[in-house]
């Protein structure tokens, strides 16, 4: 087990004992804690956080009486283990049909809809998964290309809008799964090119001609027959901490030297987008700090402001949403699915395009926010 960073806010209104049963569960979520790992001591952790251990032998009761955590007799206090025991199992199964169950009943009866539930839940899973991604060793994209015959390999750039999409595909389809490699738009259509994927995802603004996508489609795959499905049109803008601190306005404040940024991978829309502005304001990369550091997805940049270990990056107002941050909208984009005509007429894909044709999706996607799904599911073949 890592060393966990514990932090208390004295000025706080909750309760010290709430705020370490809460970063517990924290810990817990992005996991940072596994099953059946030790919490500190009630002694260690009370002389660390400079507490009365009280207050630590309060937050330790309260995680176990939620069975988040178990209590033995001279084992200390461990993070409750998965276990193959039937009874166990359906208890737990129980459980967490029960906090689901009351936390809808609460939601649904202030007002919200279905699709306000929806689009919140999959934008914060998404966090979520995010958050576990990147503390873990090895990242989902780099791991092997699944084998199996009905799996989707999607190679293009991040978009919760796609993740609602394979999301609510995989819950009416239950023998469906996908792979998808946050590899940029550029990088979705060389995977096409070299035959690696079922389509792509792509956001790609052509400096000479105005135009998204088509004009990269004719450049990188001249003569392919093809099927360009459009998923979303969305807001692309700078994503601040809360409160904007840094009073950051535009593009133009980036290079500000007490601004630190963080930056999509070459190859993304995102930074095509970036470099494009950049140039037509005069501004040399050189002159940003942070430029050079790269992350893979909009939710991955979002937190590292969220940590406070940026100020600012480009990025869709859906992800600073799930991340909890300001949004400063400046362009509006078009998020396009490329896919090889064989695919598009097959029976693998069939599941997802209808998905992308339903009201199901539309509704969802525009309550997540920064989305128009007015032209979603039109098709042009080229």
């Amino acid at each position: 087990m890592n060393t966990l960073d514990f932090r208390l806010d004295q000025h706080s209104p909750t309760p010290l004992y709430q705020q370490i049963a809460e970063q517990v569960r924290q810990f817990i979520a992005t996991g940072q804690l596994k099953p059946g790992d030790h919490l500190p001591t009630v002694r260690e952790l009370a002389h660390n956080l400079n507490v009365n251990q009280n207050t630590v032998s309060r937050a330790y009761l309260e995680l176990e009486q939620e069975r988040v955590v178990s209590a033995r007799r001279r084992g200390g206090t461990v993070v409750v283990a998965s276990t193959d025991d039937p009874s166990i199992t359906v208890a737990r199964r129980k459980r967490l049909s029960d906090i689901v169950s009351d936390d809808i009943v609460k939601i649904l009866s202030q007002g919200y809809s279905p699709e306000d539930l929806e689009a919140a839940f999959y934008l914060h899973l998404a966090r979520w998964r995010e958050e576990r991604r990147s503390i873990a060793e090895k990242p989902e994209s780099e791991s092997k290309t699944s084998a199996k015959p009905n799996t989707i390999h999607i190679v293009g750039s991040h978009d919760l809008a796609l993740t609602i999409l394979t999301d609510l595909v995989k819950q009416r389809r239950d023998n469906v799964e996908f792979e998808i490699v946050h590899a940029g738009s550029l990088g979705g259509l060389i995977a096409l090119q070299e035959d690696r994927a079922h389509l792509a995802g792509i956001h790609l603004l052509d400096e000479e001609t105005g135009e998204y996508n088509y004009p990269y489609i004719k450049r990188i795959l001249p003569g392919r027959e093809l099927g360009v499905v459009h998923l979303v049109y969305r807001i692309q803008g700078l994503m601040l901490a809360r409160g904007n601190p840094r009073n950051i306005g535009g593009i133009a404040d980036l290079k500000r030297p007490e601004i630190t940024f963080v930056n999509r991978q070459k190859g993304s829309g995102t930074r095509v987008l970036l470099d494009i502005q950049l140039r037509q304001l005069g501004i040399s990369p050189r002159e940003i700090k942070g430029y050079e550091r790269e992350m893979e997805t909009h939710l991955a940049v979002g937190l590292s402001i969220s940590r406070g270990e940026a100020d600012v990056a480009l990025g869709i107002e859906a992800a600073a949403r799930s991340c909890d941050l300001d949004f400063l909208p400046l362009f509006r984009e078009r998020y396009d699915l490329v896919i090889p005509i064989g695919g598009y007429r097959g029976k693998l894909l069939a599941p997802l395009l209808e998905m992308v044709a339903s009201e199901e999706f539309k509704e969802v996607v525009n309550k997540a926010g920064g989305y128009d799904t007015s032209q979603t599911g039109m098709t042009a073949f080229l």
